[in-house]
């Protein structure tokens, strides 16, 4: 993952966050590749406030991603009514990215990109360790 796709010390925009996000699909392998495709992705600064109300969180520094959609497993025999899309939230990953000072910038969004996208899967957080190793 390229990591230097940013110039002098400004943050990464979300066109660069996009492109960090396509650097960890491309290292997807199949069958998680083809379905990563299907999902939209959208980064913003922050979640709005509609959806930190729904989830009940104060600060919006605390959700770095989410999923929104139906899960694969809940797919069969329903209508799908919007378009499955992984949600990124630039200030909360800078935030923790910085708080950290650790690990590559660009690991940490597709680390947050691919947790979101396990869920896609239909996958607990607790599964996520289990069945795909490779998102760590």
């Amino acid at each position: 993952m390229n990591d230097t796709l940013w110039t002098d010390h400004l943050p990464p925009d979300d066109a660069d966050f996009l492109a960090l996000v396509a650097s960890a699909i491309a290292e997807l392998p199949e069958p998680f590749a083809t379905h990563a495709k299907a999902v939209a992705v959208q980064v913003v600064d922050f979640a709005p406030d509609a959806m930190l109300q729904e989830l009940d969180i104060d600060d919006p520094f605390e959700l770095t991603g989410l999923y929104d959609g139906t899960p694969l497993p809940e797919k069969l025999g329903e209508q799908v009514l919007g378009p499955d899309t992984i949600w990124l939230f630039r200030r909360p990953i800078l935030d923790e990215w910085v708080a950290r000072g650790d690990i590559p910038l660009g690991h940490l969004v597709a680390h947050v990109y691919l947790h979101e996208l396990a869920h896609h899967f239909g996958w607990s957080d607790g599964d996520i360790a289990q069945v795909a190793p490779w998102m760590d």
